[in-house]
């Protein structure tokens, strides 16, 4: 799903920033300049998605099963994409929240249908609370952890990355800061992961290299 399409399902549409690549090929477009990642010790791997975006729901289960298979040198992170958009930032909000508790595997699934088939809106704390309820452990614990500085700054965080790597469109596969594909690009979900494997590949025979 590209940057607007993504926007209009988040009932807001916004400009598109052109991406700066240094070039591609059909698969995957390399970043210039490219992105240093939180651990250098590791192949970072960055999905961006948001829960209004189709294609991120069904890209979901491949890459969840996918990233189980991982080495250990390969650190996997999703990304809840944002644009400076608030109802998106809202949806990130509930990302991490679930993400700190110990609730994402579980809510993940039942936030993609909230938002795509029964066209909840959880875009803010009291819409959040509403449906949390029932849903997890402790939803007062899931509400603190919602409205913590903590996970406000990983929203900001999650902006800047998608920024930085000139996402335009969900789902994206960033790897290594350098290189990013998608299904547009590789023709598939699966390919992409395809992709990605193969670009892991690379990165990891550099880095030997050196």
């Amino acid at each position: 799903m590209n940057r607007r399409d993504a926007l209009k399902l988040a009932a807001l549409a916004v400009a598109l920033p052109a991406a700066n690549v240094a070039w591609a090929n059909e698969t995957y477009q390399v970043l210039e300049p490219a992105q240093k990642g939180d651990d250098p010790s590791k192949i970072e791997v960055l999905e961006f998605f948001h829960y209004g975006c189709p294609h991120c729901r069904d890209f979901d289960p491949l890459v969840t099963a996918w990233k189980k298979k991982l080495p250990a040198d390969v650190a996997f992170r999703p990304v809840p994409a944002v644009w400076n958009n608030p109802q998106l930032a809202g949806l990130a909000r509930l990302y991490f929240a679930a993400e700190i508790t110990g609730e994402r595997d579980k809510l993940q699934p039942a936030i993609f249908v909230a938002v795509q088939d029964e066209k909840r809106p959880l875009f803010t704390e009291e819409q959040v609370r509403e449906w949390v309820t029932g849903k997890v452990a402790d939803p007062a614990k899931f509400i603190e952890t919602y409205k913590s500085f903590g996970v406000g700054s990983q929203v900001q965080r999650s902006d800047q990355l998608a920024r930085a790597m000139k996402i335009q469109g969900v789902p994206s596969m960033v790897i290594d800061g350098r290189f990013v594909t998608s299904a547009s690009m590789s023709g598939s979900h699966e390919n992409t992961l395809k992709v990605a494997d193969e670009l892991i590949a690379r990165v990891r025979k550099e880095r030997e290299g050196k």
